[in-house]
């Protein structure tokens, strides 16, 4: 059919041309030749490989030329089929494939492992909200299993709010992210970084030098009773470090853990042209190595005060807590000239809410309940480098880019 010619008429008869056998190389050559001598038009192609095995569908109009008919067409093609030992069926039928439904959304699956029983589980849920799977392929399988579904007919909303509810309850992660463009289109990532880019809480790790961590562990613990804001918190918690020497500096920086995944997701983001961000309320004295370490191009913390060489127990400029961080999240899509809703942001606590519900996407990742709840989406697996798969980026597609050098 030429770049000219509209889709087929719904009356207008086409064929559903069905392979299946044993996958090698030249089979979809040695069928589009076949048809080729009826002179038809090809309306959709799919085609599908798994364990070594091949299903091929297309959809072509029936044969009109040189006084061919159907069944010499059918005859032909099941002749060649089985010429290489595979099956084929041909269905007849009329016009394209039916419109999908309005309301398009991606729906990622993460399962480590993903279950028989939570796959169905996910299934009988889009059905439930008048949803239709259109396409399912998988996305990885380790370190955790990937899978993504095409779905239409229901708005990303409603679909987002019966998936999450069934997620909880079945103990897989699920995002839901509306279809279109502008999925590949987000091109700024901003992560919190204690107990997201990094495994550690910061302020703990000075806190072991100084010998503090039973005192600051108590501060933390007020803060998350509600007892004081995260301002406060942070003020009493700088407080008890005063006096260390400022040595000590480095040695938090090498103590500092990377989260799994976490070079795989930056590494990645950057191949793919995306500008990469972190937030903490934190301090600069580590974020600033990150920064450095990671290649990243936007990075903002808390500032430890050092006077004559000595942690002073205060902090200086402006405080990073959590209005802080979805600020300067606007801000750092400002200068990257990207969009607010075309930004993602990644984090796990409560100072993130504002920060992730600002974001075209947050990630909720290894979040508590209440983060979980309020956020786009959540990742509770040990890995966050599955927050590729979110963005639509397959296992493979990392791979390649890496030659076979990944982390996992």
């Amino acid at each position: 059919m030429s770049a000219s010619q509209p889709p087929p008429d719904a009356d207008v008869p086409t064929l559903l041309v069905k392979i299946f056998g044993k996958d090698r190389p030249g089979i979809t050559a040695g069928l589009f030749d076949t048809l080729a001598a009826y002179a038809v038009d090809v309306v959709d192609i799919e085609q599908v490989v798994s364990r070594g095995r091949l299903v091929l569908c297309a959809l072509v109009t029936a044969p009109t030329a040189g006084g061919a008919t159907e069944g010499d067409l059918r005859a032909t093609v099941h002749s060649w089929a089985d010429s290489l030992k595979l099956q084929a069926e041909i269905i007849s039928g009329t016009g394209d494939n039916r419109p999908r439904g309005s309301g398009r959304s991606h729906v990622t699956v993460l399962g480590h492992p993903l279950t028989a029983e939570s796959t169905a589980a996910i299934a009988a849920t889009i059905a439930g909200t008048g949803g239709n799977i259109d396409r399912i392929f998988r996305l990885a399988k380790y370190p955790v299993t990937a899978v993504e579904f095409a779905v239409s007919g229901v708005e990303t909303g409603p679909l987002r709010t019966a998936l999450a509810m069934e997620a909880a309850e079945i103990g897989v992660d699920v995002a839901v992210v509306s279809a279109g463009l502008h999925r590949r289109a987000q091109r700024l990532v901003v992560m919190d970084v204690d107990s997201t880019l990094i495994q550690d809480e910061v302020i703990e790790l000075f806190a072991a030098h100084a010998g503090c961590e039973d005192q600051v562990a108590e501060v933390t613990a007020a803060a998350m009773r509600g007892e004081l804001d995260f301002e406060q918190s942070l003020h009493a918690r700088v407080a008890l470090l005063e006096g260390l020497d400022a040595s000590v500096v480095d040695k938090v920086r090498t103590e500092v853990r990377l989260t799994p995944g976490a070079r795989t997701l930056i590494r990645t983001l950057k191949r793919l042209g995306y500008q990469v961000g972190v937030v903490s309320g934190g301090f600069t004295q580590v974020t600033d190595d990150l920064k450095e370490r990671l290649g990243l191009d936007f990075a903002s913390a808390n500032t430890l005060e050092i006077k004559d060489g000595k942690l002073t127990g205060r902090v200086v400029g402006e405080i990073v807590d959590r209005a802080g961080k979805a600020r300067l999240l606007r801000r750092f899509a400002a200068e990257a000239g990207v969009p607010l809703a075309q930004t993602v942001a990644i984090g796990d606590g409560a100072n993130d809410l504002d920060m992730l519900n600002a974001a075209g996407l947050g990630v909720a990742f290894n979040a508590k309940p209440v983060v979980r709840k309020a956020a786009h989406t959540a990742v509770n697996v040990p890995f966050l480098d599955t927050v590729l798969y979110l963005l639509g980026i397959t296992r493979e597609e990392v791979e390649a880019a890496d030659d076979g050098t990944g982390e996992h």
